[in-house]
């Protein structure tokens, strides 16, 4: 059966995609952002099977056991046979487990306002509520929210505390 015409004229060809690099992109099996796994990996074993070695789960379904189905609450008593190299899922644990340093900042404009804020009015929320630069009707709880999330952050605040002391 023939195409509509319709459907024909929307098909056209991409002129301007780099088909090589395409094929590239969909054969490539993907890149490995963690340095441990990716030295772990044996590129002879599949996924499956270089996972259980490290320790790690191809199937989160079948590892978190969930739902009312009679096969979970059979309980197995295998003996657990610990993974070969178990040492990657440690690792990965400890780097998931640490703690972050947080970048948040507030954007300049924001902090332009905050600081002409606290210099005109200091800590008079109402005050600062009525001021002619606050367009968007913020009401002095949420204007005193924006002045504590800005003090949070050292960088941005030590800015304010120069220009204060000069």
């Amino acid at each position: 059966m023939a195409k509509l015409r319709k459907v024909r004229r929307k098909q056209k060809f991409r002129y301007s995609v780099n088909r090589k690099r395409l094929k590239q992109k969909q054969e490539s099996k993907g890149k490995f952002e963690s340095v441990v796994v990716k030295r772990a990996w044996v590129v002879q074993k599949s996924a499956k099977a270089n996972l259980k070695d490290m320790g790690l789960s191809y199937d989160p379904n079948v590892t978190i056991k969930s739902g009312f189905d009679k096969r979970w609450n059979e309980e197995k008593t295998d003996t657990e046979v610990r993974p070969s190299k178990a040492y990657v899922a440690d690792i990965l644990e400890k780097e998931a487990k640490a703690k972050r340093v947080r970048n948040f900042r507030l954007p300049d404009g924001q902090v332009r306002y905050l600081i002409y804020l606290l210099k005109k009015y200091g800590t008079d929320y109402k005050a600062m509520v009525k001021d002619k630069k606050n367009y968007n009707q913020e009401t002095w709880k949420q204007i005193k929210a924006k002045i504590e999330k800005f003090k949070k952050i050292p960088e941005q605040y030590a800015e304010y505390l120069n220009s204060v002391n000069e």
